[in-house]
């Protein structure tokens, strides 16, 4: 049964409808609100929550829609309504399809998936007195353990939503870990990826002829103490499932970017613009959008990012930013002020079908570049052998190649360096494992100190 339920509506859904779209159990269910405001509930009649109702939200980017939903004929401009079932309650899943089924029909809009929609009334016939109340604190997490919150995830691809966003910062603040859990079919986006890099939180696959197993290391897993643990033998060894090597090569290929600049601070400073640097001179174009989640609704503005930065300041803000529609590429940036200056972590990535060939010859100019008028402190490319879509599957992906480096000129004088223009070394042509040794000699004769380039830019919100 679908747990996640959107509907896509040409015009945002007013009151009236949003009204309409929660009588969908009939009138003995009741309406709660929470966080302010933003997530409506729908309620059994002893209060305990059914559906949570997102605010609408504009999608204002092209190709965002097909990028996470696939074909559903239609793209920005759209309102992204997104409704997320109990899943302690069998009538929930239908509760959220009868919602989203009701406002598509009322303003003329989709349903994702659309075997969920429906406009009829879906009485609550199971007995809820009877099932524990799961209590969890936010809408986004189905279990809640003293060391683990775990979020149930039934749909193709699992993007960072606003709800994983909140579940996330939930367990970070509790001390717990975010453990997901999909079928095997269901493939991360990389804003997903970044947020689970890092023990205790997993990706849990429940495999219904392999048990369940990590998507991200393939180490089995069992449910033991309030948590997902690695299976391990008497000498302690972790097992790993045999269907996470089953991979097959495609010719697929992603060039990622990991890049550190730093800015004095100043009132005229306009963030992004390294990161709107990397995108022309990769993809011919800037980022398409930006967002704090996905979808990412907001059209490209330096402005309006600097804008929240700064609204935010001195906390952290995390971005996440998509490319044009003819090249994939998504990127995730981290805005924080330290002793040095504002500093911006960037990691991005774009993919490359077979025959495509990522361009490698303009990475010193790239460096440059940024060098030039962007603060940069260091710059990692890397290739790597994985899906053009840029979508993590269940399954081994080979690791990222070093193919160049480079340290800018004001980091170069800081660490006692002098130089006229950014330090680029090349390390390879993405082939040969052999540039990670190269990079390691490089970062230890630069006196980089721990924080090793290829770290850089895997932050979460």
């Amino acid at each position: 049964m679908t747990k996640d339920v959107i509907a896509l509506t040409p015009a945002m859904p007013d009151l009236p409808t949003l009204l309409a779209g929660l009588y969908a159990g009939g009138p003995e269910l009741g309406v709660d609100t929470v966080a302010d405001g933003a997530v409506v509930q729908l309620c059994a009649p002893d209060g305990r929550p059914l559906v949570a109702v997102e605010a609408p939200l504009l999608v204002q980017v092209p190709g965002e829609i097909s990028r996470l939903l696939g074909d559903t004929g239609r793209e920005a401009p759209v309102w992204w309504t997104e409704a997320r079932a109990s899943t302690a309650v069998a009538e929930a899943g239908r509760l959220a399809g009868a919602f989203a089924g009701r406002l598509a029909t009322v303003l003329g809009g989709t349903v994702w998936p659309p075997e969920a929609a429906t406009t009829e009334v879906v009485p609550l016939a199971t007995d809820v007195s009877a099932v524990p109340v799961p209590a969890t604190g936010t809408p986004a997490v189905d279990v809640l353990t003293p060391t683990t919150a775990v979020v149930i995830q039934d749909r193709p691809l699992i993007p960072l939503t606003s709800w994983l966003s909140d579940a996330l910062r939930t367990a970070t603040g509790s001390e717990r870990a975010l453990q997901i859990i999909t079928p095997p079919t269901a493939r991360l986006t990389l804003p997903t990826r970044t947020a689970l890099h890092g023990l205790p939180n997993r990706w849990v696959v429940q495999d219904p002829h392999h048990g369940y197993y990590d998507g991200l290391s393939g180490a089995v897993l069992h449910w033991k103490d309030g948590t997902f643990a690695p299976v391990r033998d008497e000498t302690g060894k972790a097992a790993r499932a045999d269907v996470f090597t089953d991979a097959s090569v495609t010719g697929e290929r992603q060039l990622l970017l990991s890049l550190r600049t730093r800015h004095a601070p100043d009132p005229d400073l306009l963030l992004g613009r390294s990161l709107e640097t990397a995108f022309r001179h990769v993809t011919g174009d800037p980022p398409a959008g930006w967002s704090t989640a996905e979808p990412v609704n907001l059209p490209w503005s330096t402005r309006q990012l600097t804008d929240l930065a700064r609204a935010r300041a001195p906390r952290p803000t995390w971005l996440v930013a998509v490319g044009p529609a003819h090249r994939p590429a998504i990127a995730t940036t981290r805005v924080l002020r330290t002793p040095l200056g504002v500093e911006e972590d960037i990691a991005v990535a774009f993919g490359y079908g077979e025959g495509e060939a990522p361009p490698m010859d303009g990475l010193a100019g790239l460096a440059a570049e940024l060098d030039a008028g962007h603060g940069l402190v260091t710059l990692l490319v890397s290739v790597r052998s994985a899906r053009r879509d840029l979508t993590v599957p269940p399954r081994i992906e080979a690791p990222p190649l070093p193919v160049a480096f480079a340290l800018g000129r004001a980091e170069a004088e800081r660490l006692g360096r002098p130089a006229e223009a950014a330090r680029h070394y090349r390390l390879g042509d993405g082939s040969d494992a052999a540039a990670w040794e190269r990079l390691r000699d490089l970062v230890g004769r630069l006196g980089l100190g721990g924080r090793t380039p290829e770290r850089q830019g895997r932050t979460a919100p």
